[in-house]
């Protein structure tokens, strides 16, 4: 064989040889991006929704969510916030929504209020409770109206419920009347525009929660008088008639 004949078998071996190392590396980032969509798809299925950092921390890259996104696999259901095309909806699913993008809040007044069967009233925003120094969020959908309570405040009365797999604090139905009787005229202030808690609902959850037997006359005191003197003198005349009246 000539020189140049043995130069064109040489050149021909190394081009075999950088097309399987290519071939190599597609199939091996193809593998991976397929274990990617794998492990989101096993997250959303136990968690109902996740956060992208939630997938990202598990190993999914942005990509593969964007590439799932577009090809149908993933719904976002808000920024940064995915669940699966065929997850079952739950009636209360914003709440859910609201719990994931607001990890540190707790669902309250108005919102609380209609998640306990209290009222017939939906509220359109999403009413959330963070602490004093809590990072408050931006969020344009779904809309939450974000309100903060002191310390003590915060802490008391939080139930934590399952909805659509996800973990969701609200304030519990006694605990929830009160802040509708103590909070309303902040609200108002603080929301001028929306649909704020009103005395009116307020006194409505009061007989609703007695009727519905979620609570009980000395617990609504309790909370009444951990709120301050002025809310213990607004609700104790209702209090009294509601229980004497049965």
């Amino acid at each position: 064989m000539t020189i140049a004949g043995i130069e064109v078998v040489i050149r021909i071996l190394v081009l075999n040889l950088d097309f399987r190392e290519v071939s190599y590396h597609i199939l091996s980032m193809t593998s991976n991006a397929e274990r990617q969509q794998d492990r989101a798809i096993a997250l959303l299925s136990l968690n109902g929704m996740a956060r992208l950092s939630e997938l990202t921390d598990a190993g999914i890259t942005a990509a593969t969510v964007s590439r799932m996104e577009r090809k149908g696999g993933v719904v976002r259901l808000a920024r940064g916030l995915y669940q699966l095309p065929d997850a079952p909806l739950d009636a209360n699913h914003s709440l859910a929504e609201a719990a994931k993008l607001v990890p540190k809040g707790v669902i309250c007044l108005q919102s609380a209020l209609a998640y306990h069967d209290l009222t017939d009233r939906i509220p359109p925003s999403i009413w959330m409770a963070i602490g004093v120094k809590d990072w408050r969020p931006r969020i344009s959908s779904p809309p939450i109206q974000i309100m903060r309570f002191g310390p003590k405040e915060f802490e008391s009365g939080i139930e934590e419920h399952v909805i659509e797999g996800v973990t969701v604090r609200i304030y519990g139905a006694a605990k929830t009347v009160i802040d509708m009787f103590h909070h309303h005229r902040r609200a108002k202030l603080l929301y001028p525009k929306s649909h704020n808690p009103s005395p009116t609902a307020a006194i409505e959850g009061l007989r609703e929660v007695l009727r519905q037997r979620k609570t009980t006359p000395a617990e609504i005191a309790r909370y009444a008088v951990e709120a301050g003197t002025r809310t213990w003198e607004l609700v104790r005349p209702y209090l009294e008639a509601y229980t004497l009246n049965g």
